[in-house]
């Protein structure tokens, strides 16, 4: 597995992180620890979960996983509010269920921020709750989860505050970096220091399914999950790529994509004909 630094923070993570967003109530919990240990020994450090994610479970699922070897990791989790009464609780929730002293990057969860959502956070005491957790200890790094351009989402990019982006960006999604001009959320994040974190970089499914439908004898032995998420970490600007890794077997190709250097793409080149 091989590192890059989450934007200003100094963190060193590893460039495909696990995405805890599919757990849910029918998961088997020995089977999530045996392929996060695998995952840990093959150098993955990054692991990006939710309260809402399976009412909970995921967040407990990956805390039985992480004790004992909490030493290395960054943990990330979100808040769904934006009521500076009621993040604490939240955080504490997340504290307790991850069996955790701190949470490493705690990010407002978003979807399509509209524009009334960010004076939520920056104006009416999000953002000030967040940070009076950070004085205490509890979260370290702060940041906000989006699935694409909006006007809340840019709004809250240019204000500065935030250290990490989670974002949406594949071959399919282009809209958070146009690469032919350099412009969009990715890099206007990049621009302040902030990290860039990816989830649905292999398009949830989407683009190998119909890339299979439409060319199933020219495909039949094309890994097109490997060639996407190798497609994102050709970006210079994306820090870490999130997977929700299921089996062991995908944290060993994941790793894969990740350790061969000689196969990125020079997307520059690509994009700009």
């Amino acid at each position: 597995m091989r590192y890059r630094t989450l934007g200003a923070t100094g963190l060193r993570v590893s460039e495909v992180g696990y995405g805890g967003g599919r757990v849910r109530g029918d998961a088997d919990p020995a089977a999530i620890t045996h392929m996060l240990h695998h995952a840990f020994d093959l150098g993955l450090n990054y692991i990006d979960t939710a309260p809402s994610y399976g009412g909970g479970l995921s967040e407990t699922l990956i805390g039985r996983a992480i004790e004992g070897r909490r030493h290395g990791l960054v943990i990330a989790t979100k808040t769904k509010s934006r009521d500076p009464n009621e993040i604490p609780a939240e955080v504490e929730g997340s504290l307790k269920r991850l069996g955790v002293d701190a949470i490493d990057v705690l990010q407002f969860h978003g979807g399509y921020i509209p524009g009334d959502d960010a004076p939520a956070i920056l104006d009416e005491g999000g953002i000030d709750a967040y940070r009076r957790l950070r004085d205490e200890g509890k979260v370290r790094y702060l940041g906000f989860s989006t699935d694409g351009p909006s006007a809340g989402a840019e709004r809250l990019v240019a204000s500065g505050v935030f250290d990490v982006i989670q974002v949406h960006y594949s071959l399919m999604y282009q809209s958070t970096h146009d690469m032919f001009g350099d412009t969009g959320l990715i890099p206007s994040a990049d621009a302040l220091g902030m990290g860039v974190v990816l989830m649905r970089c292999t398009t949830s499914g989407v683009f190998p399914r119909l890339m299979r439908r439409s060319f199933p004898t020219e495909l039949a032995d094309i890994d097109i999950d490997a060639f996407l998420l190798n497609y994102a970490l050709s970006n210079a600007l994306v820090d870490c790529a999130l997977m929700s890794l299921a089996s062991e077997a995908d944290a060993t190709w994941t790793n894969a994509v990740s350790d061969d250097v000689d196969g990125r793409m020079d997307l520059r080149a690509l994009h700009r004909g």
